[in-house]
């Protein structure tokens, strides 16, 4: 008995140092794996990057046609205020005439 016992012994020695060798493979695998991952996560990530620095190109380039249309905008008020100002002053210059 003490024959089988060993015999048992040494065959479950065999399979636990196989098994080590196996882990490592798959372990290599899901490695290989979680590097093909994060490898197509940067590239997706430096496409998004790269989308969100032409994007703040852009919306610089916008800001500064805003800018120039509220300069613009700006500048149709005061001439509207001043033409508003002129044409009540010359419509009380003319009431006080007619009085």
């Amino acid at each position: 008995m003490s024959t089988r016992n060993n015999h048992t012994m040494n065959m479950t020695t065999s399979q636990g140092a196989a098994r080590p060798s196996m882990a490592t493979s798959s372990g290599g695998a899901v490695k290989a794996r979680q590097l093909a991952q994060l490898h197509a996560q940067l590239a997706q990530l430096s496409n998004n990057l790269s989308d969100t620095e032409n994007l703040l190109r852009m919306t610089s380039v916008q800001a500064e046609a805003m800018r120039g249309l509220g300069s613009w905008h700006a500048g149709m008020f005061m001439a509207a205020s001043k033409l508003g100002e002129e044409a009540v002053r010359d419509q009380g210059q003319g009431d006080s005439r007619s009085t």
